[in-house]
């Protein structure tokens, strides 16, 4: 029995580990590496063995960086099986129809830049029509109910609070009369979060797979989130501003709603309209209304007395271009939630353009914001930003919010490995998903803690024998 880290190896994006065992190969993610173009096209376009020769796919979640290469995955000969959560199954027939959507407009604009310098053209990572292949691959489960993946191979999924129906992958191996556990965490999520049950620990693993995205750090607790939302409301509203919110359409547009449903509830703020304008994040809305299942005890009091969780008075789903386009000629107060959440693509392009000029206006900003990206270029407060190849002066407010991350700090991670180890059979840790600057203090933090215990930061490609 072996591991092999193929993605999210000191990196943060395109998770992907093989697990070998009795001469099958199974893989822990299959996710889009996310970089400059020609990078990615490259990574994201072969795999280390052909997908044929695996069994079967295992998914921690429905986010792109852990999904979105199944259907090249597929493409390339994958026949097995694809398990994940109920929740994560339906999350995954938008978001994977969505990047093939992506993939073939990228595509298109690249080859028709190419075409003017004379360059060969790329070829389409994968197609609709491959999405929708792997789609039918899917076979889902719930939360804590075990099922076999092989004769050999057991797997049961518990919560990881990360997004709705994220999970920590539990696999249980049988060999000869022995039985041994890999635990591998995916994501893993904050205790508190709005709307999603808290992070589930298992009592004991031998091996531990475990992401690092913020190893390095503490957050800011997640009660401030709500305060300091009302704080910038508040403020833009009186001198009678937009406000302008950035997010990803999966688990923060939701998450914002829910947040401002909160506080226009408790009467600590004054009701203005609010509009969602992302046809991706309706979609994603409807899947987080049917998974109540996923659902805190906080959420579900708020469906009992408000009769939804993401609609109130006032809050409106953006569907056609033309609705979205009226919004650009509002009077008064209003907040607009759209995508891409790093201001890279998407009808946040348009509601930027429209209102970052205006000192009476807000940039909200609730996300994490990579470098080189439309984005950091806001959080760093540069005098004039380029969108849509025009220049226009960066003169609204940038309020920015840490409090709303959906991945565990420091504490949050020991906290998850301590309880693995307090059932005494841990032997090794591998620190994935993370950035080395952020990794690091983790592996460290972790060495210290773990008496006994093996800490690795395995580089991409690096095989260990279990």
């Amino acid at each position: 029995m072996y591991l092999e880290f193929w993605g999210a190896a000191r990196s943060t994006t395109g998770s992907m580990h093989l697990l070998g065992l009795d001469g099958k190969r199974f893989v822990l993610d299959c996710g889009l590496f996310q970089g400059r173009r020609e990078e990615s096209w490259r990574r994201n376009r072969d795999f280390p063995y052909s997908p044929a020769s695996f069994d079967s796919a295992i998914l921690s979640h429905a986010h792109i960086d852990h999904s979105g290469n199944l259907p090249n995955f597929a493409k390339q000969g994958f026949k097995g099986k694809v398990f994940a959560t109920t929740a994560t199954a339906d999350l995954c027939q938008i978001m994977l129809r969505d990047s093939a959507h992506v993939q073939e407009s990228d595509i298109a604009y690249v080859n028709k830049k190419h075409a003017q310098r004379g360059q060969k053209p790329f070829k389409v990572l994968y197609t609709a029509d491959d999405a929708e292949r792997v789609i039918g691959q899917f076979e889902s489960a719930e939360y804590g109910r075990s099922f076999a993946v092989s004769p050999q191979l057991e797997c049961t999924f518990l919560d990881a609070g990360h997004i709705l129906g994220a999970a920590v992958v539990v696999l249980d191996i049988t060999e000869n009369t022995s039985r041994r556990r890999i635990v591998f965490s995916g994501d893993l999520g904050r205790r508190h979060l709005p709307i999603l049950r808290d992070p589930e620990a298992p009592d004991w693993a031998d091996v531990l797979i475990l992401e690092s995205t913020y190893g390095d750090r503490r957050h800011e607790n997640i009660s401030a989130a709500s305060d300091r939302v009302r704080e910038v409301v508040a403020r833009v509203v009186e001198r009678q501003g937009k406000i302008t919110v950035p997010a990803f359409a999966v688990g923060r547009a939701q998450e914002f709603v829910y947040c401002l449903h909160r506080l226009f509830e408790d009467k600590k703020l004054p009701r203005v309209p609010v509009f969602v304008d992302s046809p991706l994040a309706r979609d994603a809305t409807e899947v987080f209304r049917r998974h109540r299942e996923c659902w805190d005890a906080d959420a579900l009091r708020m469906l009992e007395t408000s009769g939804d969780v993401f609609g109130f008075s006032g809050l409106r789903y953006v569907g056609s271009v033309e609705e979205s386009k009226a919004l650009n000629d509002l009077v008064g107060p209003c907040v607009i939630i759209s995508a891409s959440g790093m201001c890279e693509a998407g009808r946040i392009l348009h509601h930027l353009k429209n209102n970052i000029e205006d000192p009476r206006n807000c940039v909200l900003v609730i996300g994490y914001m990579a470098e080189n990206t439309l984005g950091r270029k806001i959080v760093e407060r540069q005098s004039e930003v380029k969108i849509f190849g025009e220049t226009y002066r960066l003169r609204a407010e940038v309020a920015i919010l840490n409090s709303f991350s959906a991945h565990g700090d420091s504490d949050d991670l020991s906290d998850f490995a301590r309880r693995i180890a307090g059932g005494g059979r841990l032997r090794k840790v591998f620190i994935v998903h993370g950035e080395p600057e952020r990794s690091m203090p983790l592996v460290e933090r972790l060495r210290i803690e773990l008496s006994g215990v093996e800490v690795y930061y395995p580089e991409r490609g690096e095989r260990y024998d279990l």
